[in-house]
């Protein structure tokens, strides 16, 4: 059971949310336990359909190919520094942070659209880049040019002195989706390009993130990210 202090309301509001975001993608609740701890913890699996396709992994992206995205990326950092700040506004921001908006129509589309690798944003463009260039043994070239820098994060980023494109890179919880496509193909609705996979090098031609300079990683604009990723659940 959850701690005998805990208002009724936020069990409703909770099982009321979870129904909400369900119906946005005609999902369904099934099943539920309950245990008794001094904490709140809520464990959610969820399960799906391929509808007979192969499934699209970080493993899959190869040279040459195409990286797309599909969603808004900065708009859950920025609304984190406007609450970390005691402000409840712009709401759009507070509310980008609290209540993520994922595009999920995206990633069927993505798949049916030819997706050579696909994985969400949600704890950085650059740290999750990295996953799957790691994962496909990739070089994700990224250009800035291409990212969307949306008004309401760089008027927050103003505000706040600080520079919106660090919350673009490495801001985590927009939950956007990033995919390669082969080179020469349509991209599906909602999916804009913003860079192109290479293969590593072993003579340095092509830098990339690695601690040596080589190998698997992301370069944003040609060169390696030198700030923050992102959001690294193994390190304290």
């Amino acid at each position: 059971m959850p701690p005998t202090d805990l208002p009724t309301e936020w069990a409703t509001d909770l099982a009321d949310g979870l129904a909400a975001e369900c119906a946005l993608v005609g999902a369904t609740v099934v099943g539920g336990d309950l245990v008794r701890s001094e904490n709140i913890v809520v464990s959610v699996t969820a399960l799906g359909d391929l509808e007979g396709r192969d499934p699209v992994t970080r493993s899959g992206a190869r040279p040459g190919d195409v990286v797309a995205l599909a969603g808004r990326l900065g708009w859950a950092a920025a609304g984190l520094a406007v609450l970390g700040r005691g402000f409840r506004s712009p709401r759009v921001l507070a509310d980008a942070h609290r209540v993520p908006s994922p595009p999920y129509a995206a990633g069927r589309a993505a798949a049916v659209g030819g997706a050579t690798a696909m994985i969400d944003v949600s704890d950085g463009l650059v740290q999750d880049a990295g996953h799957l260039a790691s994962s496909s043994g990739v070089v994700v070239a990224l250009e800035t040019a291409r990212l969307a820098v949306d008004a309401p994060v760089s008027e927050a980023a103003a505000a706040f002195s600080a520079d919106p494109l660090v919350w673009v890179l490495s801001g985590g919880d927009d939950h956007a989706l990033l995919a390669t496509f082969p080179a020469g193909s349509a991209l599906p609705e909602g999916f804009v390009a913003i860079g192109v996979v290479r293969a590593p090098t072993s003579d340095g031609e092509v830098a990339s993130a690695t601690a040596d300079g080589r190998g698997p990683g992301v370069l944003i604009d040609g060169e390696p990210h030198a700030g923050s990723p992102g959001h690294d659940h193994f390190r304290p």
